[in-house]
């Protein structure tokens, strides 16, 4: 067996890296350019819709008697709600893809993100298929939200002593 030189690694290495950067630069040619003023304008307008909405029919839970607390709790379960339910219907990702983070960092973008991987693997049957993948998404939430709430019950115990 040949064994390769130092020189002919270097110039292994030297002709790879050239190969890398003609390739960067052909890919850039046909990448197209963010419009990101715009994108931010349509985020902040879908996004402050959503949550001026959200705040309306909170204002109107309240004002039929229903304590704040409540009302926020009753907001935040409808707009999940109907995230999901606009993910199964395949409208969510049209709204996202005008809207962009406008849609995508409320509570909404992750109803999302744990309904369509769901959807997507429906075919390998209700527990393997959408139960595995409903929570690919939302097991290292719970994971992180289960161990923080553990952490801080943990210090304030031990501040109580």
């Amino acid at each position: 067996m040949k064994e390769i030189s130092k020189e002919d690694n270097k110039a292994m290495e030297q002709q790879k890296k050239e190969i890398s950067k003609a390739y960067g630069k052909y890919a850039k040619q046909f990448t197209p350019k963010p419009n990101y003023v715009g994108n931010g304008i349509k985020a902040f307008m879908v996004g402050g819709a959503i949550c001026t909405m959200a705040l309306w029919v909170q204002n109107q839970l309240m004002a039929q008697g229903i304590n704040e607390k409540d009302a926020g709790t009753f907001v935040t379960i409808g707009l999940v709600a109907l995230a999901q339910f606009l993910t199964g219907l395949g409208i969510f990702d049209s709204i996202a893809k005008f809207a962009g983070a406008g849609v995508i960092v409320p509570i909404t973008g992750f109803a999302n993100s744990m309904v369509a991987p769901a959807i997507e693997y429906k075919k390998e049957g209700p527990v393997l298929g959408v139960g595995a993948k409903l929570f690919s998404v939302a097991g290292p939430v719970l994971v992180c939200g289960i161990s923080s709430a553990v952490l801080v019950g943990i210090i304030y115990w031990l501040m109580g002593r």
